[in-house]
């Protein structure tokens, strides 16, 4: 469907903007169902302080050192600027949504396992602004290879 919707966009004005208007909906979308998610979770936080408290220096922590990973990984390689950045970010981005409808199924999972995982994607969600500022400043030279 998606290649007949872009054939058509070529060829016609009001399918081009058609497809414009929907590409952008997956971005609020996805806000809403993370504010949703928030909202739901946000209250077992406190009872779940504890468990929150002691995981969430891991994921600064992995919000650090996994980017610079990414980076040194690009590095190796000898990527250009450019996807090394993406390596760096991507790196360091995870998903952790994604496992929630799992961790609700555990018994017994409330309210720890989705506080702990909404905190970890709180944590990532703050990183990624960082990387958006940081990111293309570090990142500005060619790579070579190390050796």
């Amino acid at each position: 469907m998606a290649g007949v919707l872009q054939l058509l966009a070529s060829k016609a004005k009001p399918v081009e903007a058609a497809v414009k208007l929907i590409s952008i909906l997956p971005v609020p979308a996805t806000a809403l169902v993370l504010l949703v998610v928030i909202c739901a979770v946000v209250p077992q936080l406190g009872l779940a302080s504890g468990s929150v408290l002691r995981v969430a220096p891991i994921y600064v922590a992995f919000a650090v050192m996994a980017p610079i990973a990414g980076w040194l990984v690009a590095r190796a390689f000898s990527l250009p600027v450019d996807q090394g950045r993406a390596v760096a970010f991507s790196t360091a981005t995870r998903n952790s949504l994604v496992v929630l409808p799992l961790a609700l199924a555990v018994p017994g999972a409330m309210p720890v396992i989705p506080a702990v995982i909404v905190t970890q994607t709180l944590v990532e969600l703050m990183a990624e602004l960082i990387y958006i500022r940081v990111m293309p400043r570090l990142c500005t030279r060619p790579v070579s290879r190390m050796g």
